[in-house]
């Protein structure tokens, strides 16, 4: 590892900084309004690192969720990535000692940013992967953390601090239709959401949704290969 490697990462890494500091800043503010300080702030971050699951949790800790309740609910929420990962096998073949961690640290914003990344010339492809992905969690550990600290001695309201999630999947949505071409996948994708919440209600959609998405995807690829 040497600086010039640190430095792409690091500044490929920049949009998902702006957001994850401020996105963590919420959580660790929502946390601590919960009754939960730093250091759980500090532990979710690291050990769960899931944000969407992690603004859930905070309702399930808060509400003495059992176990079952919570290995359901996650299952729900983070389903999504059993579907987008599969893209990566190829990626994350040869990197070797980086792969558990790489697998552990696939979120959403690390995905969209490695997923159409060429590795830089000269750059150790695990090496490299494992730099985003680390930077990443760094941010969203800082934020979570900061959060919480900020929490303690300036008073918030934390009315609507969940939507901070959602806000970012849809920066994440619009950078990447501004940046590919290819415009399909974003319309399935939007598509099979809406369809599916209009017939499976808010509370059923998302795995009626992702199996959607994962057909209709599989079929326009083969239709291309075929072509």
């Amino acid at each position: 590892m040497n600086r010039k490697e640190l430095k792409r990462a690091f500044l490929k890494t920049l949009p998902v900084m702006a957001g994850y500091l401020v996105i963590g800043i919420g959580y660790g503010i929502l946390l601590r309004s919960s009754g939960y300080g730093a250091l759980w702030a500090l532990a979710t971050g690291v050990l769960i690192y899931a944000g969407s699951m992690q603004y859930v949790g905070v309702g399930l800790l808060a509400g003495g969720a059992s176990v079952f309740t919570a290995i359901v609910t996650t299952l729900m929420v983070n389903a999504r990535h059993l579907f987008y990962s599969v893209s990566m096998l190829g990626r994350y073949k040869d990197t070797g000692k980086y792969k558990p961690y790489l697998i552990f640290a696939l979120t959403d914003e690390t995905y969209s940013l490695l997923c159409d990344e060429a590795v830089p010339e000269g750059t150790d492809a695990g090496l490299y992967y494992f730099l985003v992905s680390a930077f990443n969690q760094f941010y969203w550990v800082a934020g979570c953390v900061a959060g919480s600290l900020i929490g303690t001695v300036l008073p918030f309201s934390t009315r609507g601090i969940e939507f901070s999630m959602t806000a970012l999947f849809i920066a994440s949505f619009t950078e990447q239709w501004l940046t590919n071409r290819d415009h399909v996948p974003a319309v399935i994708g939007t598509v099979s959401a809406v369809l599916c919440l209009i017939v499976f209600g808010t509370e059923h959609f998302l795995i009626p949704a992702m199996l959607l998405i994962t057909l209709a995807l599989t079929a326009v690829r083969k239709r291309e290969e075929e072509k």
